[in-house]
């Protein structure tokens, strides 16, 4: 990883700092073995991942304040994982997962960082059936619809890592295929709502996309 240039920062919650660890800016790039290109990743998508995104900050000030209390929580498409690393401060049972395969090095990195118990972790896509996941109570992440053929995938994704009475949050920045969603995920059983996020700190910049939530 040395020839990355790296960022170190902290980023409050309230009373809690979670230290992080991230690429510099979105121009990193190293792939030296060509992992990421097996995975069909290019170099100009390669450190979409390393950089914390507006839609990633208003996910974890929003899950500063949820209750998680004896829920299994999955985190999807977790890039940095800011949500998981304040989760796992707050003693929640989270699960991360991501396609790109430097992830995990960052995740065990910054969980160093901050001094805290290993995130179980797992590297797959929306595509695999086959994943050792399990279910959870629980369902989030932030800025994922990239791409119309990404709707019926994470929609599948979720339904099969929901439990029976499940809740999904996820972060939407405004891409445009919300509504595609969430007519998906109410074919699966789940209600579906919408609302701006409350920040009072200010730590999405001016979000001006909005937190969805789905519950069955």
């Amino acid at each position: 990883m040395a020839p990355l240039r790296l960022r170190y920062q902290t980023i409050e919650f309230g009373e809690i700092d979670v230290h992080l660890c991230s690429l510099r800016n979105t121009n990193e790039f190293y792939d030296p073995k060509g992992r990421a290109e097996e995975l069909g990743i290019c170099s100009a998508s390669w450190p979409i991942f390393g950089v914390v995104w507006p839609s990633s900050l208003v996910l974890a000030q929003f899950m500063l304040g949820y209750d998680t209390t004896s829920k299994r929580v999955l985190e999807v498409g977790c890039g940095m994982a800011l949500s998981s690393l304040l989760l796992n401060k707050l003693n929640s049972d989270i699960t991360a997962t991501d396609y790109h395969p430097e992830v995990q090095y960052f995740l065990e990195k910054n969980v160093q960082l901050n001094g805290d118990k290993s995130i179980a972790y797992e590297r797959t896509d929306w595509a695999n059936s086959k994943d050792n996941l399990g279910l959870f109570d629980l369902i989030i992440g932030s800025d994922l619809l990239y791409e119309d053929d990404h709707i019926e995938l994470l929609a599948n994704f979720i339904q099969r890592h929901s439990k029976t009475n499940c809740e999904v949050i996820l972060v939407d920045p405004g891409r445009g295929r919300k509504n595609k969603l969430n007519k998906r995920l109410v074919e699966f059983g789940f209600s579906a709502s919408q609302f701006k996020p409350h920040d009072p700190h200010n730590i999405g910049q001016n979000f001006k996309g909005h937190i969805l939530k789905y519950v069955r």
